[in-house]
């Protein structure tokens, strides 16, 4: 798992015929204070309706994709699993 800022979408209308319906985004790695790290952009699936801009957290497993879809027929491995709201860390 990694966090990630939400840098735009992808539109594409011939899909995989189990990604009809899902949105995939263009995300990439931030640290804790919102700075990006790395130069990698990745593709992510959305299920949860993050938006440019969302700070999200991003899974890149493929038995937890496999998880949370229900299925391993759709070729994805990188999923948005929650927007963020807010990072407290205690030191």
């Amino acid at each position: 798992m990694f966090l990630a800022k939400i840098k735009g979408n992808i539109v594409s209308t011939p899909k995989n015929k189990f990604l009809i319906g899902h949105k995939l985004l263009i995300v990439h790695p931030i640290d804790y204070n919102g700075n990006l790290i790395g130069k990698k952009d990745f593709i992510a699936l959305d299920q949860i309706d993050a938006g440019i801009g969302d700070s999200v957290i991003v899974v890149q497993e493929g038995d937890a994709v496999e998880q949370i879809l229900g299925h391993a027929n759709a070729p994805v491995n990188t999923m948005v699993i929650a927007i963020v709201d807010d990072i407290e860390i205690n030191e």
